[in-house]
């Protein structure tokens, strides 16, 4: 059995409650001797879903109860989270701004960076899962949330170049946050997984010369946990990959500043197509990945352009990638395998526990 994942933040009451009883809605659909021992071992761990407490937990208290587990467990994960500190800005444009949830600790603390996602024409750091916010603090991790410019203005690469500045500027200023400068990671969905992907392959774009402070900071991640990524924004690539019907999607056109029939020859494009693809990045000393997907590996021609550009066949390809360089790559989607770690525990494990994280 699977539980769905909202924003990277699994639902781990309700979670715990089903897998502790063998219990789901299917399984209640059709009473029979093995559901009947299932509600018994809900009521044992949940005496409280016995809602007039007469001993006996029915049918009806039993779908009731897990309903409004459910309920009550996503209404804490899409709560937001109220941020230590809201819009800094890392640069000149509007667009260039950072909320941080700052955990409260006598030690510097690691950091997640989350990147928005939105196809790079949309989406808002506010975004970010009270629930992401609230289990990585927990954790004694805290959280950016951060904003680039849209490619509707500046085509790529300023979506990625930004984000890099954004965690140049947060090493900058580690000491003023209390935050390891040396323990960051970064996590998104879709066109923010893209971004963080980027982050965790892209050689350090560090400037050790420049008269430019910021510039000096290292732009390396220790893991990155990605939802729906892309490992490559090329057109050729989509193509050759089988996933060509992805290219009707909006963006495309506003990515390098082209036409949706463009045949894709400039080799300025394409040098800038292979600059923003994290799987042209990918070497032996990158930083561990995890993957997740909503869509399975099943491709026909009914599935949606939507399905498509998230689709689970681009980890797939930098997994067997990740996997021949010997750089810990886990990956997760409907009908595929199941990872020893969730993407919270992956997160935890390569910032709170890996003494050298985020070193070359």
């Amino acid at each position: 059995m699977r539980i769905r994942k909202l924003s990277c933040i699994r639902f781990v009451s309700l979670a715990a409650v089903l897998l502790l009883a063998g219990l789901n809605f299917a399984s209640l659909a059709q009473p029979d001797s093995k559901s009947n021992e299932r509600i018994k071992r809900l009521l044992q761990k949940s005496p409280q879903a016995d809602a007039n407490n007469d001993g006996v937990l029915t049918l009806k208290e039993a779908k009731a109860f897990l309903q409004e587990q459910r309920t009550q467990q996503s209404n804490r994960v899409r709560e937001r989270a109220k941020p230590t500190h809201a819009d800094v800005k890392y640069g000149e444009h509007e667009r260039h701004a950072i909320d941080l949830y700052l955990v409260e600790s006598e030690q510097p603390t690691p950091l997640v960076i989350y990147i928005h996602g939105g196809g790079f024409v949309g989406g808002d750091k506010r975004g970010v899962s009270g629930g992401l916010v609230r289990s990585m603090q927990k954790a004694g991790i805290s959280v950016a949330a951060i904003h680039y410019r849209f490619i509707k203005e500046y085509p790529f690469p300023a979506p990625f170049t930004d984000s890099a500045r954004a965690v140049q500027f947060l090493r900058h200023h580690a000491t003023k946050y209390n935050l390891d400068s040396i323990r960051f990671a970064a996590t998104g969905g879709s066109a923010g997984a893209g971004i963080s992907l980027w982050l965790a392959t892209r050689d350090d774009m560090a400037d050790p010369k420049s008269e430019d402070p910021v510039s000096r900071q290292s732009t390396r991640i220790s893991c990155a946990s990605v939802g729906g990524a892309q490992v490559s924004y090329d057109p050729r690539f989509w193509r050759e990959i089988g996933l060509g019907k992805g290219l009707q999607h909006s963006s495309f056109p506003l990515m390098y500043g082209v036409s949706s029939d463009d045949p894709f020859e400039d080799p300025k494009k394409i040098a800038i197509a292979k600059a923003c693809a994290p799987i042209e990045h990918i070497t032996k000393d990158d930083s561990p990945v995890y993957f997740q997907y909503g869509v399975p590996d099943e491709l026909s021609d009914k599935t949606s352009v939507g399905a498509v550009v998230h689709h689970p066949r681009h980890g797939q390809l930098f997994k067997k990638k990740a996997d021949d360089l010997g750089i810990e790559c886990h990956i997760q989607y409907p009908g595929g395998p199941k990872p020893t770690l969730s993407s919270e525990q992956f997160l935890i494990k390569h910032l709170t526990q890996t003494a050298d994280a985020g070193s070359r």
